[in-house]
């Protein structure tokens, strides 16, 4: 009877959250409800999981709704008010308690983290606080480095004592510290972290004193204990491969990279204080939008946890994130006064998708039609000189694989920004529309050129053709082998089967190794480079992924 009662309270909820939302909108900007529904059709299943989504105006909420189930064992639907994680949505929430705590003078953004955590290693540059908010520390990322180890997020309760001591395990950083940009959660764990040993407070206690409370976050909380009862919480959903929906939850205690738990609603009134300054103040705004600088000089996308840059010709500051199946997006377009939060339960949900279709119901004409496509306009090249550009590349930066198609005139990048599309804009030089580009150092002829890749975090990266790489049984043989990294407390065995070169873990799970270039293998997105001594025999080996750069291995046998 009581869970009929609590099914009842939710669906008269859901209906009378949608209509409040529904009579707040403003006459000279409404938005069809069906325009709306539409954007989330698949996932208004009421036997599967689904997405809630709010828009505020000016500061305003105007609109709220949601679709789908929150929990499908007692088909209770999700509402305006169901509570998600949005995954790294929740860095902004962190690098502003970091930014509230330097501006009581408590810390400087410029101070060495060392500072604070002695046991990080001495890596003869300091990585500061502001390093660690920007991804420029050069930090590894902990959780990449426990999937390596054989314990992926998801696999094991996680604690912030795990992600330290994987963090002050890491006897290199990725890079010098400033140099690039490497998105990293292990700098917003040790944030979270830095907070507690500064101020005394648990991270929850420091956010709901300065940020939620002060906002009206009523229903806003960090996981910090997975095992709490959350009322209202939705539980997260991953297909399975037997077709049907399975549980999937982030069943670990790590905050700050992610964690946070929350309402459409309560997002857009922190995002709204991103205008006001209502806690922080104008310094504080302005420290929030202040974007990374590298040491080179270039100024790159990320600010405080936050992308600043466009969308469709309008100026967004946005950020999105996934835990476990839960999925989410916060957005806000600035000069509009437009923001539109989006959480979904459901692990295939692409909420920037969604955002952006809602939001560009209410942006309307602010979206010019020249922006509109997203297209870039390119110029036609003979195909033939295209396909004479394609074929594998390696980052001279990480030694990762990455491969280049030719797809008429355009270029399509495989391993390394998925599957993405280059449209020629002169002979030499391919773009996408969202800020990527590829410059060859000449046309082709006599052999692939090399060529200089520029992202919106990343600028002057130096990509080489290399050459296929077929070995034979006894090139193979050579990498056969046990190695081990005492940064990532793991050993791999290399073995051969059927002709193929076979990495192992000590369970004795792998799988094939496939040649990209001499001496470099792929496999599940990582590039593993085998590193000769005296003599020419393999004593090492390195693994480079997203946000692991040269992971060192040294052969036992």
């Amino acid at each position: 009877m009581k869970t009929r009662l609590w099914t009842l309270t939710l669906l008269l909820a859901t209906g009378l959250a949608c209509a409040q939302a529904d009579s707040g909108e403003s006459p000279d900007g409404a938005v069809e409800l069906a325009a709306l529904d539409a954007v989330f059709a698949e996932y208004a299943d009421p036997d599967g999981p689904g997405c809630a989504f709010a828009v505020s105006r000016d500061g305003q909420q105007v609109m709220a709704r949601a679709y789908g189930m929150a929990n499908l064992e007692w088909d209770i639907p999700n509402t305006p008010e169901t509570v998600f994680e949005p995954g790294s949505v929740s860095k902004q929430f962190t690098a502003a308690a970091t930014i509230l705590l330097a501006l009581d003078g408590a810390i400087d953004l410029d101070d060495d983290i060392r500072e604070y955590f002695p046991e990080m290693p001495d890596y003869g540059e300091p990585v500061t606080v502001r390093m660690l908010v920007h991804h420029t520390s050069g930090l590894r990322d902990w959780g990449s480095v426990a999937g390596i180890e054989g314990w992926a997020r998801t696999t094991r309760i996680h604690t912030h004592k795990h992600a330290l001591d994987i963090a002050s395990r890491q006897l290199a950083l990725n890079y010098e510290p400033g140099l690039y940009y490497s998105y990293t959660n292990t700098g917003y764990n040790l944030q979270a972290m830095l907070v507690e040993r500064v101020t005394g407070q648990t991270f929850d206690e420091f956010s709901q004193e300065r940020i939620f409370g002060p906002l009206g976050m009523t229903k806003t909380q960090w996981r910090d204990d997975f095992t709490e009862i959350v009322e209202e919480r939705s539980v997260g959903y991953t297909p399975g491969e037997d077709g049907e929906w399975h549980m999937l939850m982030p069943f670990e205690n790590v905050h700050g990279n992610g964690g946070l738990l929350t309402t459409v609603g309560d997002l857009l009134r922190f995002t709204r204080n991103l205008d006001t300054g209502d806690v922080g103040g104008p310094e504080f705004i302005r420290l929030m939008h202040e974007q990374g600088t590298l040491s080179t000089g270039q100024q790159i996308s990320y600010a405080g946890g936050l992308f600043v840059g466009e969308y469709k010709g309008v100026r967004e500051v946005q950020h999105s994130g996934g835990t476990a199946a839960y999925r989410g997006f916060l957005t806000r377009f600035p000069d509009h006064g437009v923001s539109v939060s989006v959480m979904c339960n459901a692990g295939p949900a692409n909420p920037g998708r969604l955002a952006h279709e809602v939001a560009e119901l209410y942006l309307g004409d602010a979206i010019s039609e020249e922006s509109q496509g997203g297209d870039v306009a390119g110029v036609e090249l003979d195909p033939a000189r295209v396909a004479a550009l394609a074929g594998g590349y390696r980052d001279t930066r990480t030694g990762q694989f990455m491969e280049l198609t030719a797809d008429g005139s355009s270029l399509r990048v495989g391993d390394g920004l998925g599957g993405l599309e280059l449209t020629p804009v002169s002979e030499t030089e391919f773009v996408s529309p969202n800020g990527v580009s590829i410059a060859f150092e000449g046309t082709g002829e006599g052999g692939r050129p090399a060529a200089i890749m520029n992202t919106p975090v990343a600028e002057n990266v130096r990509i080489e053709p290399v050459g296929a790489f077929a070995p034979t049984a006894a090139d193979l043989a050579a990498y056969v082998g046990a190695y081990h990294s005492d940064e990532a407390e793991v050993t791999y065995w290399v073995e051969i089967e059927d002709g193929d070169l076979m990495l192992k873990d000590r369970y004795g799970d792998g799988g094939a190794l496939e040649p990209v270039y001499p001496d470099a293998f792929t496999r599940g997105g990582s590039t593993y480079i085998f590193h000769r001594g005296e003599g020419g025999r393999v004593t090492q080996a390195s693994l480079s992924q997203g946000r692991v750069w040269d992971l060192r291995f040294e052969r036992l046998q």
